[in-house]
């Protein structure tokens, strides 16, 4: 396990990581990318404790990801199945377990303070952190996406389902964008990431 795990994290947090696992009896296995979520925790048959985490994601948010879902198993764990998934005692779980990765050896400094400021009341996902989450996006491998934020308004995009927006008007922190086809009106975090389209001439 150590050496997978070395494959998908930082160096100094394999020991300290493999250890959590051990200790919470996880077993952990590591999936094929999934658009809706990085990881997620679920007590299966016989009450084994199952984590899957997505291989794509970069060694900085594995990390992030993977700690998090222990969270969620040591949450229920110590104050039962009733709490919320993404309550109080789960970001207080959340953090404790965290804080010990957020060090040099581990994360690079200009990150450091972005994650030391998202734990103080960690959220349910950290792309809901878009500072920490634009950060965290400079490491994926490169590929042909935009985020909305940088793409000019008027611009027509596509998403990972296939439907069709075009960018209207910012609205507080979130984009105002019109489905193509329905004519509804959706919102979208800055660092959502789309593919631009050119729309064909009638």
């Amino acid at each position: 396990m150590s050496e997978t795990l070395a494959k998908y994290i930082p160096e100094h947090a394999v020991r300290p990581v493999f250890e959590l696992i051990v200790a919470n009896q996880v077993h952990l296995k590591i999936v094929n990318e999934r658009q809706t979520r990085h990881g997620d925790y679920r007590k299966g048959p016989g009450g084994k404790h199952e984590i899957t985490v997505n291989a794509s994601l970069n060694k900085y948010r594995f990390l992030i990801t993977l700690i998090h879902e222990i969270a969620h198993l040591v949450a229920f764990e110590k104050f039962g199945r009733n709490i919320k998934p993404h309550g109080n005692e789960w970001k207080l779980t959340f953090q404790r377990l965290m804080v010990p990765y957020i060090r040099p050896e581990i994360f690079p400094n200009h990150i450091l303070p972005l994650l030391a400021r998202h734990f103080k009341n960690p959220s349910a996902s950290s792309d809901t952190d878009t500072t920490l989450s634009l950060a965290l996006k400079q490491y994926d491998k490169n590929n042909d996406k935009n985020y909305v934020f940088e793409i000019p308004y008027g611009s027509v995009f596509r998403i990972n389902n296939g439907k069709v927006f075009k960018k209207l008007a910012v609205r507080t922190k979130r984009f105002e964008c019109i489905e193509i086809s329905s004519g509804k009106t959706y919102l979208f975090n800055p660092n959502a990431e789309v593919e631009l389209v050119t729309l064909k001439s009638q």
